[in-house]
């Protein structure tokens, strides 16, 4: 059933790499006329910018410059079009390199760095409400901490199996080899045990976790 009509207000899509998210979020924003924010390109972008200057993704001089680097970001939220500049250079591609993906999760995990880019993110965020009423925000930890007030969170899992396969479909469709065996393992050193779907059901909020099957196309 096709999804018609205009969103208002914001849909945050939660969930692990490689489960479709930024697929299912690109259409629902288009067919809602909303925008569309990747969170997780900005996480990216400014982990380029810490391998650029060639620091080591867990010092303190990384972090440092990852959350100064987050004033030089603009996310581009048309769904139809969407991408990230970096000091006015489109990195859109460059972000989804095997370089970066090892070193994200470093970058990501520092406090500085999520404390710059979220407060950016819920700047987008208001930015987008104000301009066209409506907003689908992709990734991790969006639902319970860049916009708890979110009227609709999805959580979207799927198997290590079925999102190591996504992923390779990502990379050879973008011209970027790569090793199914090494992707499994990247999924799966990106899975922490034992995590579990986040609660998300104070207030009038509407929650719901879904489970991709199989890997449907990029």
């Amino acid at each position: 059933m096709a999804v018609t009509g205009r969103l208002h207000g914001v849909v945050a899509m939660d969930g692990p790499s490689g489960t479709g998210k930024s697929t299912v979020s690109r259409r629902l924003a288009r067919s809602c006329r909303a925008a569309y924010l990747d969170t997780g390109a900005m996480y990216r972008a400014v982990t380029l910018a810490v391998l650029r200057a060639g620091l080591d993704e867990h010092s303190a001089e990384a972090a440092a410059l990852a959350a100064a680097t987050a004033a030089q970001l603009e996310p581009v939220t048309d769904p139809d079009a969407p991408g990230i500049r970096l000091a006015g250079e489109d990195v859109e591609a460059e972000i989804r390199g095997p370089q970066v993906t090892t070193a994200v999760s470093a970058v990501s995990a520092q406090p500085d760095v999520r404390a710059a880019l979220v407060a950016q993110q819920r700047a987008l965020i208001t930015d987008a409400l104000a301009r066209v009423g409506g907003i689908v925000v992709e990734g991790r930890d969006i639902g319970s901490v860049v916009t708890p007030e979110a009227s609709l969170k999805v959580y979207l899992t799927a198997s290590e199996e079925v999102r190591a396969a996504r992923r390779g479909a990502q990379d050879r469709k973008a011209g970027r080899p790569g090793d199914p065996a090494a992707v499994l393992a990247d999924v799966r050193r990106r899975t922490p045990s034992g995590r579990r779907v986040p609660r998300h059901t104070t207030g009038s909020t509407l929650a719901s976790a879904l489970r991709a099957s199989h890997a449907a196309p990029c």
